[in-house]
């Protein structure tokens, strides 16, 4: 593991309300790989995904058991409430059983580090927002 991936690791999550996630989709071809999920977690590195099963649009992907083919994908998310696009390279995938996929996504290299700090302190804590 390299000097950069040991940095990108120790940076400091925060456990975010969850934030709708509308599409996921590759950056190389603009195919979908999911319709729906949630941005549970944020760092100033990258982001978690919990992406249910049912969600997953190619075939092949909701009948298997990982995802793992996933990773090194370039994707675009879409976060709903935000109305915000933000690209990046699915790091890790598990299994959460029949919570369906755990996603973790380094944001891409062109994501200037003063933005991502930003995003992460825009993204609001668990209990910052009261439900009406």
């Amino acid at each position: 593991m390299g000097r950069i991936d040991q940095a990108r690791r120790s940076a400091p999550r925060k456990d975010v309300t969850p934030v709708s996630v509308s599409t996921v989709a590759s950056l190389e071809n603009l195919a979908k790989i999911a319709k729906g999920g949630m941005l549970t977690e944020a760092s100033t590195t990258g982001f978690l995904l919990i992406i249910p099963r049912e969600h997953l649009v190619p075939l092949d992907l909701r009948r298997n058991l990982s995802l793992e083919s996933l990773v090194g994908t370039k994707i675009l998310v879409h976060l709903t409430e935000l109305n915000l696009e933000i690209s990046g390279r699915i790091a890790r995938t598990r299994l959460r059983g029949k919570a369906g996929f755990e996603v973790g996504v380094d944001y891409s290299d062109e994501a200037p580090e003063y933005w991502r700090e930003c995003l992460v302190d825009l993204l609001p804590a668990p209990g910052e927002i009261e439900e009406t």
